[in-house]
């Protein structure tokens, strides 16, 4: 068998088991699927009547004085309402800092120029954690700002909102089949079609599966090419490699581009 096909294989057994809770499929699954990201926002909200008029999956919100970051999925409701929801398998990235950054570059990104900041919609933070990182046994835990009056507290009501959705939560009501369907590897066995015809789709559509094994393909791809990238510019900064040299060892990088890395690495020093 060889090397192309075994890696086909196995990209095939991969896509088996992935599932909502696997970021790069979620995002995949999610991508101008307004049905779907509905029926999650209307069940971790609790907002019957919302209507989502655009979403954008791995978006980059750019921040041009500071850290950016990639939102795995940003939507918008008709009363422009945003929405950024995050999938994290690792409790490390579901921190309250990162939360907090998320919710500002969303806010900061919202209003424009010019426009009065008290007209500034409501911004939603959602990350759906697999593990319960709050460590409460909740389906879900709300964060919000309070105000102390004396010994009450009062919602401060900014209109930002951050959110924490325990993956492992199983009740029997609609956060809990939810949560079940995030983790489901076969459609068949999922509770709501509005996720199960996506999942479907990418896991036993000819067309869908072609996709699917493509942007594997291009991950595997992207991430040799970082690895590549890493390496030529740890070489660079030891400064005892001719470029030439380094082209030899680090065969997915052309010349040019190491010139690029050479430059922004002497532009840092």
């Amino acid at each position: 068998m060889s090397t192309t096909v075994q890696t086909h294989q196995q990209d095939l057994e991969r896509l088996k088991s992935l599932r909502y809770m696997d970021d790069d499929f979620m995002t995949v699954c999610l991508e101008d699927n307004f049905e779907g990201v509905e029926l999650i926002l209307r069940i971790v909200l609790g907002l019957e009547n919302i209507k989502i008029k655009s979403v954008r999956t791995q978006e980059t919100m750019k921040n041009l004085h500071g850290r950016s970051a990639i939102l795995d999925v940003h939507a918008i409701d008709s009363a422009n309402k945003e929405f950024d929801v995050e999938i994290q398998r690792s409790d490390a990235g579901a921190g309250a800092k990162r939360a907090r950054h998320n919710s500002s570059l969303l806010d900061a990104h919202i209003l424009k120029s010019g426009d009065d900041t008290e007209d500034i919609p409501d911004s939603y933070v959602i990350f759906i954690t697999e593990n319960d990182v709050m460590k409460g046994n909740q389906p879900i835990y709300p964060v919000e700002r309070y105000v102390s009056i004396g010994e009450n507290k009062v919602l401060f009501d900014d209109g930002s909102h951050i959110l924490y959705v325990n993956g492992k939560y199983r009740g029997n009501d609609e956060i809990g089949k939810l949560m079940h369907d995030f983790s489901c590897t076969n459609p068949d066995d999922m509770n709501y079609e509005a996720l199960a015809k996506r999942a479907r789709y990418f896991k036993q559509d000819e067309k869908g599966v072609a996709t699917m094994c493509k942007i594997m393909e291009d991950m595997r791809n992207e991430a040799a090419l970082n690895s590549a990238r890493e390496t030529a510019e740890r070489l660079i900064k030891k400064g005892k490699m001719t470029l030439e040299e380094i082209a030899e060892c680090v065969t997915l990088l052309s010349l040019d581009e190491l010139r690029e890395i050479e430059t922004r690495v002497l532009q840092l020093t």
